[in-house]
This record gives C-alpha cells, structure tokens and sequence, in this order.
C-alpha cells in the first residue's frame, strides 16, 4: 500500500512538474517582442521638391530622443532609482526580487518592488495594465527576450522615450520640454534627479502641483547616485544645494515641428490612402516622406491667409469667412502649396483645399460648356444667342440684367454671361457637356444631369483641388496629371516603402491642343479684359475664370460662395472663399472678382516671383475685342446717321405738309 502512495505521490510531482514546464514553455514560446519598435516615437520628416527637410510632425504622446543626445546623469539617475542593478541583470533581476520580497515582509505592506527597467517598459509598450498571474509570467519571458534583442543602451532608449513623466509629458524629451522649456542635452543634474524621481508616482510627484514632494523624492534620487558611485559626496550635496525653476508651458525646441500643417495634414491623408501607411505609423516610425512642396510659394500662401484684410467681409463677425487655395504644377501634378483655412489649424481637420464640396458656379462653364463647344466646331468668334430664354421650366438670366441679343463665344467667356451658356449647352446636348466633365477630372451626380449644370448648379460640388486639376488641362497642352503631394516614403532606416514610379501616375487626356489654344485665348482675355481683371499679375500671363453662387433663400441677395481658377503655364491656382455655413445671417456681399480673385492676385504674385514669365503663345482676343467695338461704333454712327437722315426726312415731309396746307387755303375776301 505505501508502495502505492509513493508511486501516486510520484506520478503527482511528474505530472505537476511537466506542467509547470509546459506553462512556462507556452509562454516563452508566446514572448513576442515584434510589437516593441512600434511604440519608438520617432518624428516623421517632410521634405520639399528639392529634397530639403520641410516640416516635422511626431504623435502628441511622445518624441523620441538618441541616447547618445541624453546626458550620462540623467541615465545614471533614473538607473540608481528605478534599478541599480541595470547593467547586471539579463531583463529580471532576481536578488532585487528576493530584497523586496524581505521589506514587503518586514514591512508588512508593499513598500519596494522588484521590476526591473527592462520589465517596465514591456509593461509600458506591450501588455495590459491590469494585474493578473498571466500578465505577470509573459512580462518574466517578454522581458527575456528583450534583453536578447536589445543592447542595455538600447532598452534604457526605448524606457526614457516611454515612461510617463507627469503633467502629460510622456517620454523624456517632452518632460523636459515641460517643465523646464529645454531640450534633453540641456538637463543639469539637479534637474535630471527631479525627473527621475518623479517615474515612481507622476501624479502625486507632479512638480507643478506638488513641488515640495518632488524635491523630497529628487534628493532621494540623489543620495541613490552617490551611493552607487555616480557622484562624489560634494557632487551630492551641491546638487541638493542647487534650486530648480519651473518653466510653466512648453517651448517649441524643433523649428520645423508642424510647419505647413495644411500641406502636412494632405501628405498624411495621401499616405494613409494611397500607399495604405497607418496613419499611427506615420507619426511614430520616423518616416521620410519627399514631396512636391514648395517652400516658397507655401509660404507666400500663408502669407496671404495671415493677413485678413485679403479676405472679403461676411455679413457676420462672429464667424471667418472661411478659405481654401491650391498651388499645382500642371506639367506634373505635384501639389506645390495648400492651405485648407483661416485661423487655428486643427490636426488632420476640415481641410478646405482637399474636401470642401461647394458649386463651382460661372467656374465650371469653360469644363462643361466651352470646351466641348469647341470641340464640336464652334470658334470663339461663333455668334451666341443673348436674349431672355425659357428653356421649359428654366429661366436664366445675366447677372448685369443686360442682353445683346447675340454675342461671340469670346465675350460670353470673358463677361461669364450665363444665357448664352446655357443656349449653347441646350445646343451641343448635355450629354457633351457631362463627358467633358469625366474628362477634365470633375465628379458629378445623376440628379446634376440638366442645363443649371452650364452654370454650376451641382448636388454635391467640388473641392479648390478638383479646380486646380481640371484647369491644368489648359496649362498643359490638354493634359491632366493627377495631382499628388508624395514622390516617394523611406521608413527610418533609408529604405524605400513607397514611390510615385511605382504606382504609376495616371495621365489623361483631355482635349487637344488646338481647343486648349482657343480655351486659353478666351481665358487669358477673361483676366485681361473681362470679369478677372482684378487676378492679373504684373509682367505674367494669367488665364483664368471666376465663379459665384447666390445665397439659396429666399428674399436673401447675397454671395454663397466666390471662386477663381487661374493659370500660367508652369502653375496653376485655385482659391475658394465663403463661410462654412450659409445662412441668413451667414454670407458674402461682393463676388468673386472682388474677393477670390483678389486673393489669387495676391498669392500668384508672391508665388510667381521665383519663375520666369512664360507664354500660352496663342492669339490674343484684345484684336477682335478691337474689331468688334470698331463694328459696333460703325453701326452705331450707321444709326446715327440713319437717325440724322430721318430727322430732315420727317423734317421735309412736315414742311411738305404746312406749305401745301397755306398753299391752299382760300382767302375770306
């Protein structure tokens, strides 16, 4: 029998052991540390056309810093109070175990603990915070596998860029961003003591709400480094000595941290779209992102959005009149410069440029009406009808009330007439007029498919971007390039992840050149001559067209939206304005040519200052403008004369009649 119960007890403790064994290789086969270099903060570098570093941009959380660029006693101060035995130890530190284990006892409360650096920052990167027996044996073997994989200098790296410092600082750098307005490098001892005291309780610790407790703690830390042999007695006691200033708030250290956000935000947005990039990743793997940025002509957009007096006045001051405005190059569709809107910039926010969706009003006429019309054989000398129209139910009307009866093409364009827009599109079929459309890159609804669609009349709308994509079209001899911001991406290590080569640009044509000829002559003399005057620039030759939408309630006269689309051969400019929401109380009382144009006027010639002045080298309307009004002073000195030759006419005829009436009057005597 106790034979048995030896065999049992045997059978027991095997069986025990060989599950134990088996625990413990379940959860060291599970030690998975792939996860960790995720959670290194490492700033993201924008760069422009010419491959010079532009903008920065890093998660809100943290940024992480070189441990070369971490000074020796900050590393040997948070080492001598968090885990003296650092450099001993492979992840778990088993007499630092055994020591607690005996003050917890002695203590009977938990008075120390026995984690090691190494087993906090798994805690911090890779588990969950809630304390169980599972979470407990994978930090042992996650812990482990740390050590094997990293260098101690690389483990306190990744801790110092992770541990939560208080007061919302997470990581070093942005600790001492926050409470002494430094950068790391700068840190003296006495400070860095501070901060490595402060890891054990951050909220109770927070120098700024309890600043007598976190000098309690930084001594402590500093009496730990003398007793470990990182400062001498007098080190420790002058360091005690030194007074610390707080520097309440935060001091930008990184100059190019979130410079050109709007253009930042679409390069983000592209990223994560386009080249399927988390946008987590992007701000915290140290991407280098190339980019058809343009330093210069981005800041002459800013410029111009800084100052509000460029922008026109809304009927309310409670609110911005809003703004978005885009800067392509029409040869490659590179994005040079964007802005999405006035006042604060919120973080991957409403970006106007990108995805305002708004009517594009007189705008679209040349995309959806002119063009097409060339292409069936009308010049822009083709006489278009000018009179007041019903076409079934619709009823356009000229914005000045002014009808000529017939105008040429050129004219039409360049005074943005709408009844003879609307005539030639009820002419060519709207049919024509939709796969233009498609054509120049302009999304539309099935409900858009009827002639207010001549003159912008959309359900959705279309974004400053969209503009700038279709009219590059013009600019580029009848072909569009899809407009893009992101050349290529390299991940941290310099290796190519993404490129514009590889996916391909995508290239469509439009038109042909000899329409584009014709378009550009109408355009150029719009800006020249007509509506867009006041988008010339000096010495440049501008082509372009306004656009504006009237406040859609009734018994309220105003502006909804005001647009401009304006081109040079080598760039192309889009700038919408107008409130978020219209209401009655909410809109604009001038039009496009009194306000988008302007703005335009004020980017393009900034922007422009760089680039040499080009030629569309086609005709100029200037000589048929000549023509026309030589034709029209001729008729009128006709009618004149006709008038004149009337006069003595009737004249004549009058005095026919009076001398016959006395030649025949009979005399009483």
């Amino acid at each position: 029998m106790r034979g048995l119960v030896k065999i049992g007890l045997i059978i027991i403790i095997l069986a025990a052991v060989v599950a134990g064994a088996g625990f413990l290789i379940y959860f060291r086969q599970g030690a998975d540390i792939s996860h960790l270099e995720n959670h290194l903060q490492k700033p993201t570098g924008i760069y422009d056309l010419d491959g010079n570093l532009a903008s920065t941009i890093t998660a809100n959380k943290s940024e992480g810093v070189a441990i070369d660029e971490i000074p020796e006693h900050m590393k040997q101060a948070v080492v001598s109070i968090e885990d003296h035995r650092f450099y001993e130890h492979h992840g778990i530190d088993y007499q630092g175990i055994l020591r607690a284990l005996v003050k917890n006892a002695k203590a009977g409360s938990i008075v120390e603990g026995g984690s090691t650096l190494t087993q906090q920052l798994v805690k911090i990167t890779m588990l969950e915070s809630n304390r169980t027996l599972k979470r407990k044996v994978e930090e042992f073997f996650l812990a482990q596998e740390v050590e094997d994989e990293y260098t101690k200098d690389e483990i306190l790296e990744m801790y110092l860029n992770q541990v939560y410092f208080g007061h919302g600082a997470w990581g070093i750098k942005k600790a001492a961003n926050v409470y002494f307005s430094k950068e790391v490098s700068e840190l003296s001892v006495t400070e860095s003591a501070l901060l490595a005291g402060i890891i054990n309780l951050p909220s109770k610790l927070d120098p700024y709400k309890n600043l007598e407790g976190a000098m309690k703690r930084r001594d402590l830390v500093l009496s730990r480094m003398a007793e470990h042999g990182y400062l001498t007695k007098d080190e420790e006691a002058a360091a005690k000595r030194d007074t610390v200033t707080l520097v309440m708030g935060e001091k930008e250290t990184d100059p190019l941290k979130g410079k050109y956000p709007y253009f930042v935000d679409q390069v983000l947005t592209e990223a994560s779209s386009k080249y399927d990039i988390k946008l987590e990743d992007l701000l915290t793997k140290g991407y280098k992102i190339y980019t058809t940025l343009d330093q210069s002509m981005q800041q002459a957009t800013e410029s111009v959005y800084e100052n509000d007096a460029n922008f026109p006045v809304g009927t309310s001051a409670d609110e911005l009149v809003q703004s978005g405005s885009v800067l392509l190059d029409p040869k490659t569709g590179g994005i040079n410069a964007l802005v999405g809107g006035r006042g604060k910039h919120q973080f991957m926010g409403y970006n106007r440029a990108t995805q305002l969706t708004r009517s594009p009003g007189s705008a679209i006429k040349p995309l959806v009406v002119y063009t097409p019309a060339v292409e069936e054989g009308y010049d822009i000398t083709s006489p278009l009808k000018d009179e007041k129209t019903s076409f079934g139910e619709y009823e356009p009307t000229n914005l000045s009330g002014v009808y000529k009866g017939e105008v040429p093409m050129y004219e039409a364009v360049m005074d943005s007439l709408n009844v003879p827009t609307v005539w030639l599109m009820n002419e060519i079929g709207i049919d024509k007029g939709l796969d233009s459309l498609k054509r120049f890159g302009i999304p539309y609804d099935k409900d858009d498919r009827n002639l207010s669609l001549a003159l912008g009349g959309m359900r959705k709308g279309v974004s400053p971007l969209q503009m700038a994509d279709a009219f590059s079209a013009f600019a580029n001899n009848g072909e569009r390039i899809e407009p893009h911001a992101i050349t290529k991406i390299e991940n941290f290590e310099g290796k190519e992840v993404a490129s514009l080569k590889e996916n391909g640009m995508k290239v469509t044509k439009v038109t042909s050149k000899d329409v584009v000829d014709k378009m550009n002559s109408m355009l150029l003399g719009t800006v020249e001559y007509g509506t867009a005057k006041n988008a010339a620039v000096s010495g440049y030759e501008i082509a372009g067209k306004t656009g504006s939408t009237q406040v859609p309630i009734e018994g309220v006269s105003g502006v909804k939206d005001q647009w401009f689309i304006g081109y040079t051969p080598s760039l192309v400019g889009a700038v919408w304005a107008g409130y978020d929401k219209t209401d009655a109380k909410h809109y604009l009382t001038t039009h496009s040519s009194e306000g988008s144009a302007l703005i335009f006027q004020k980017i393009m010639a900034k922007a422009l200052q760089n680039q040499a002045s080009q030629s569309f080298k086609t005709d100029d309307i200037g000589p048929l403008i000549a023509e026309q009004q030589a034709i029209i002073v001729e008729q009128k000195e006709k009618e004149e004369e006709e008038k004149r030759k009337q006069y003595w006419i009737d004249k004549g005829k009058e005095i026919r009649e009076g001398w016959n009436k006395w030649r025949n009057w009979e005399l009483p005597w």
